[in-house]
């Protein structure tokens, strides 16, 4: 074990970007060092009630209920929605997120970054300090060898029989059409050689990058960078936050195990007809339901017998006690349902959910649903192939088992301090060397 270190652990987006983060702060902190969580404003009050140290980076966004509605329509949609994203949000405020961020690694012994928080690589280039590199979806890597599906041209995967060469020139050309104008302005003031494209082979640390996700899930490809290290899922769940309510708890011990349904912390605001269409499939089963609507706004009008809507439910209590899982497909809500061993029906929305969604298709736990799809006939027809084929129950329930076995944020928390005792004997050789 190293000796007490402060470290950076730089993240931006959903509570999906958020959880692996503090899940791995407070494996690090156990080990008594003071792993700092570097994000947004917003999640202060979050980070800060799970016992961890919070520093404020921006870009920053409101409480979800005061958001723009047209803000998380345009970063939802599916083919400008990354797009708008990197190059309006992301790289559009890198000044201030490179300058709060610069402030906050001041007497810090290591950075830990995220893939879409590009002002770490600056910082660490700049700086000159320790830094390693994390992504959280296999989509990060861009493999040939495991072609994406992104959102915008998720029927790609078909073209896998063409070979990993083909699949290289095609998801370059696809690359090319990405700017980074602002990002690579900033850079060049501040005197920093290109490096990549902060999106893609820029993101990576050249000597660490932490693969935060099951091998099982996303297995390592001939393409990947030799430095990547997958380390399992990092689970965070939350207790403290909330617990199962009463009146959840009474429901889920009064019948059957019941259908879940759930959009995550993102696409639950863009959830229009989601909840409407999932209870007329339901009704249509004679199946029991949960809605995790996530705001009263979102909930139904009409709510039927055997059919519970609830804002929020811990999903490592909750998850294990579904029949199936009926979710958008963000690495958190994947992951977690995976862990929970029930057949999911994923629902993209946009960003990396698409090609989550064909991983877990390709595990045998899944089927998906595209979101233009999505009416009460279509769900009620694969809701009940999930229950009816016993092969995808039985699937999910070996993959949970194999998901159990791991521990994510031990094994990053090791890379982690594998690094640190690497810098200190490349620290200390120089004085032994001139002592001889």
């Amino acid at each position: 074990m190293t000796s007490k270190k402060r470290i950076i652990l730089s993240t931006f987006g959903s509570f999906g970007d958020l959880h692996p983060y503090m899940a791995l702060a407070l494996e690090l902190q156990s080990r008594g060092h003071d792993p700092v969580i570097a994000t947004m404003n917003y999640y202060r009050e979050k980070v800060q009630n799970a016992g961890l140290t919070f520093a404020a980076v921006r870009p920053d966004f409101p409480q979800p209920k005061d958001q723009d509605p047209e803000l998380i329509n345009r970063l939802l949609d599916p083919k400008k929605g990354i797009k708008f994203l990197t190059e309006e949000i992301i790289f559009g405020s890198i000044r201030e997120s490179y300058t709060d961020l610069l402030k906050i690694v001041e007497s810090a012994d290591l950075l830990v970054t995220h893939p879409a928080a590009p002002a770490g690589p600056l910082v660490g280039y700049k700086t000159g300090m320790p830094w390693i590199s994390s992504v959280l979806a296999p989509l990060s890597f861009f493999s040939a060898y495991d072609p994406p599906a992104p959102p915008f041209w998720h029927w790609t995967k078909k073209f896998r029989v063409l070979g990993p060469h083909a699949m290289r020139f095609f998801l370059d050309t696809m690359m090319s059409q990405y700017r980074a104008e602002a990002f690579n302005t900033f850079r060049e003031e501040l005197g920093i050689p290109y490096y990549g494209h902060p999106t893609f082979a820029g993101q990576h640390s050249p000597t660490l990058i932490l693969a935060m996700f099951s091998p099982i899930f996303g297995p390592p490809q001939p393409d990947w960078p030799r430095q990547a290290k997958t380390t399992g899922f990092c689970f965070y769940d939350g207790h403290h936050e909330h617990s199962l309510s009463i009146e959840l708890s009474e429901f889920l011990n009064a019948g059957p195990a019941p259908i879940i349904f759930t959009l995550g912390s993102t696409a639950v605001w863009v959830a229009r007809d989601f909840y409407a269409e999932s209870i007329k499939a339901v009704t249509q089963l004679g199946r029991r339901a949960i809605l995790l609507i996530g705001d009263e706004r979102n909930r139904p009008d009409k709510v039927p017998a055997g059919v519970i809507a609830v804002d929020y439910a811990p999903y490592q209590s909750l998850l294990p006690r579904a029949s199936v899982i009926v979710h958008s497909g963000g690495v958190g809500t994947t992951s977690q349902a995976l862990l929970a061993g029930a057949p999911t029906l994923i629902v993209p929305f946009a960003f990396d959910q698409f090609d989550n969604a064909d991983h877990a298709l390709r595990l045998g736990t899944s089927q998906t649903l595209y979101r233009n799809q999505y009416t009460a006939e279509r769900v009620a027809k694969e809701l009940a192939q999930l229950i009816n084929d016993e092969t995808y129950a039985r699937r999910a329930r070996t993959i949970s088992e194999g998901l159990k076995q791991e521990n994510g944020p031990a094994t990053a928390a090791d890379l982690i301090e594998q690094q640190l005792l690497r810098i200190e004997k490349r620290i200390e050789e120089p004085a032994y060397a001139s002592g001889d």
